[in-house]
């Protein structure tokens, strides 16, 4: 290799496993004088600045023999006095105690690390070729690593070296190392790994994969028909974290990082071709969402992230389309896969609908502003979120619903094929909101800019009951429960606490607060009550019965109030079902792409 493409290299190796300390040892063969270095301060796909150098200790340099000096010029950047005319290694340890697919994790069970907690940046060499070499030294016999990088020299183990094009791919690609399950298959002839760390010894593998490859192959036939060759990439990683209790997912290029409940794992004993149950229906519906961002944000992205800046929030307004529109095809996939039935996905579409429209966030920010206030709003929530925000994932996923709808409403076109349209018009790049309303109007034969005014810049409920009776589903409104009658988000925890306050409640009228715990209730008159213990949330429905009226008694700073409490007339949800089959299927399943 020459001189000119001798890329740097990170050297990684658990430093010490009951310490959670990785060291990372950084040879730079060509530095500039006075290099410059940053650790970034997110991670694409989590819109949050999480401060990764905070977890940095211990930065030295040299050259040749000798000590260099280095000047921190703020939180995340610093300066190494050298020379240019000599390599320049540094060392450096990272703090990894994040359970999160964020960040890094490393103990005697598992490690787990992103590029963006553990390598430093160096400035103006972010498109040289990086190595990431794993080292085993000090690790326990039976572990592994695993990444989607490039393996230049590795072992049966995954050990070794492995190179990335530049820094963006480096800090791309998440390494997983443990003992832990690994299983293979092809999907439209790409083949496809799959990790599990903290599997139970009940774990059906089997299943997992014949399930992963059905959506894989969906997906793949989704965006390129009988052409899947066209597909981005040549190899898939998947990596699952499963531990007691526990939920997410980060996208990448080449693969994803996600974590489950050990309970959601398909179990053996279960029907090869039965429903998957509820849990492992969540994990499925993970499996599908990550993938699908394969195509619609690791590619097909917003301009504003055509050149990720990592020492700064990157504002977007599209992430309603980003996550919202793969929110919805994510479930909407599963039952196209075959995993689950359409009084299933109704099911899941249900919960989401009433997520939104039991929101009052949603009446108060539109989904694009939530998009730019992901940075201080979505990742940040708190007893107020409800009131004052809408999540651009539920919302968004109900915005691709109502246009998927209105497209096939029309007979010319579909969302499916508005996707492929965008994909082709971007070349699998940087999108505007202009491309969609482009896209939109060739393939339908009408404007559409009127319906994204209102929809996603604007915050009337969306046509949710008219396009969905239109296509064959029955949409009714039922009694809610209590809790959502009261307009309250309650958590149990040694008691019944109120985690929120929905803003022009029943609650919020009688005076409950965030924080308040809920010790029982009063019913009957006021000069005879009947007073009963509250220890959970169904207690609600068994004692308030139909009860217009009661005292609420609270504890709240140590100290006991009794509230008043009227019920509203009516508070509803929304249930949905299939009224017409025929419409339905051609909606749900459908046999074919629609052009």
């Amino acid at each position: 290799m020459s001189t000119a493409f001798t890329p740097l290299r990170y050297d990684i190796c658990a430093l010490d496993l009951h310490a959670h300390l990785f060291q990372v040892t950084l040879t730079l063969p060509h530095p500039t004088a006075d290099q410059q270095l940053s650790l970034p301060v997110w991670i694409p796909g989590s819109y949050l600045v999480r401060e990764f150098a905070k977890h940095l200790q211990h930065l030295h340099a040299r050259q040749g023999k000798h000590a260099v000096a280095l000047t921190q010029l703020d939180k995340c950047t610093w300066q190494v006095h050298c020379k240019a005319s000599k390599p320049v290694v540094l060392t450096y340890e990272v703090y990894a105690f994040d359970h999160s697919v964020r960040t890094a994790w490393l103990d005697t069970q598992r490690g787990f690390f992103n590029g963006t907690s553990l390598c430093l940046r160096v400035h103006g060499q972010e498109n040289s070729p990086h190595q990431l070499t794993l080292s085993d030294a000090g690790l326990p016999k039976d572990w592994h690593a695993a990444t989607a990088l490039t393996a230049q020299k590795v072992t049966k183990r995954g050990f070794g070296s492995y190179l990335a094009a530049n820094y963006d791919e480096l800090v791309d690609s998440p390494v997983e190392l443990g003992p832990f399950w690994q299983g293979e298959f092809e999907a439209a002839g790409i083949p496809h790994r799959f990790i599990v760390s903290g599997a139970p010894p009940s774990f059906d593998g089997t299943r997992l994969l014949a399930d992963t490859q059905r959506i894989c192959e969906t997906e793949i036939a989704f965006w390129h028909g009988q052409q899947p060759a066209l597909a981005p990439h040549r190899h898939y990683l998947f990596m699952l974290n499963a531990i007691h209790d526990g939920y997410g997912g980060l996208e990448h290029r080449h693969s994803t990082a996600l974590i489950c409940r050990r309970a959601d794992l398909p179990q053996t004993g279960q029907s090869a071709n039965g429903t998957p149950s509820d849990g492992t229906t969540t994990l499925l519906g993970l499996i599908s969402h990550e993938y699908f961002h394969t195509w619609n944000v690791k590619r097909l992205r917003p301009a504003e992230f055509a050149c990720y800046n990592y020492a700064q929030e990157n504002y977007t307004e599209l992430l309603w389309f980003f996550e919202g529109f793969t929110s919805y095809f994510d479930d909407l996939l599963l039952r196209r896969a075959g995993l689950i039935d359409s009084p299933h996905y109704l099911k899941l579409l249900t919960k989401t609908i009433n997520q939104v429209l039991q929101t009052p966030g949603r009446q108060v920010q539109s989904v694009a502003q939530a998009s730019r206030d992901a940075w201080i709003k979505y990742y940040r929530q708190d007893e107020n979120t409800a009131n004052a925000t809408v999540s651009y994932y539920t919302k968004g996923s109900l915005v691709a619903l109502c246009l998927d709808l209105s497209l096939r409403q029309g007979g010319k076109t579909s969302l499916d094929a508005v996707m492929r349209s965008l994909w082709e018009r971007c070349q699998g790049g940087p999108m505007k909101e202009q491309d969609l309303l482009d896209v939109l109007a060739e393939l339908s034969g009408t404007s559409f800019e009127a319906q994204l005014q209102q929809w996603v810049h604007g915050t009337q409920d969306l046509p949710l009951k008219k396009l969905l009776q239109q296509h064959g589903i029955r949409y009714e409104e039922e009694s809610a429960s209590r809790a959502e009658q009261l307009g309250l988000k309650l958590h149990e925890h040694n008691g019944l606490h109120v985690k929120s306050v929905l803003r022009a409640s029943a609650a919020e009228q009688a005076g409950f607060a965030a924080g308040d715990e809920w010790l029982g209730m009063e019913l009957g008159s006021p000069k005879a009550p009947q007073g009963w213990r509250i220890h959970k949330q169904d207690d609600l429905a068994l004692y308030l019965g139909q009860a217009p009226t009661f005292t609420a008694l609270v504890a709240r700073d140590q100290r006991l109030l009794r509230l008043q409490v009227t019920l509203p007339e009516l508070a509803r949800s929304v249930k949905l079902s299939i009224q017409n089959a025929a419409q339905a299927e051609a909606w749900l399943a459908p046999t074919k792409h629609q052009k």
